[in-house]
């Protein structure tokens, strides 16, 4: 049970911030901001898409799951740092320890009987 929520909990909240990658202006404006280039918002918004993807799909092997678990980490420690180097406060990273707690309990309670391997 905790798995499912907090994996649905954590992919509501990477679906929602990869539909305002695409659709709210302010989002352009707050990677240039930050120093990203404007494709990387592109990029980002897909790769979260995908990620989400590979963790709600009961059917793909674990280790499509454990990449798309490494990628969201990766996100997640790069955000913080993003938001940090511009000389932002400790505050700004509240969504992130949500995201970053939220991915945990769901990495940790994964149920291991979820394609434990990809042979029989």
């Amino acid at each position: 049970m905790i798995y499912w929520v907090s994996t649905s909990l954590f992919s509501l909240f990477m679906l929602f911030s990869a539909y305002s990658y695409f659709t709210d202006p302010s989002f352009k404006e707050a990677f240039a901001y930050l120093g990203y280039p404007d494709y990387f918002r592109i990029e980002l918004g897909v790769a979260k898409i995908l990620g989400v993807l590979a963790l709600l799909l009961p059917f793909l092997p674990r280790i499509i799951k454990g990449f798309a678990y490494a990628g969201f980490t990766i996100n997640i420690i790069a955000a913080a740092i993003a938001h940090l180097a511009v000389g932002e406060g400790i505050r700004s990273l509240v969504p992130m320890v949500i995201a970053g707690v939220l991915l945990a309990l769901s990495y940790y309670f994964l149920p291991l009987s979820l394609n434990t391997s990809t042979t029989s």
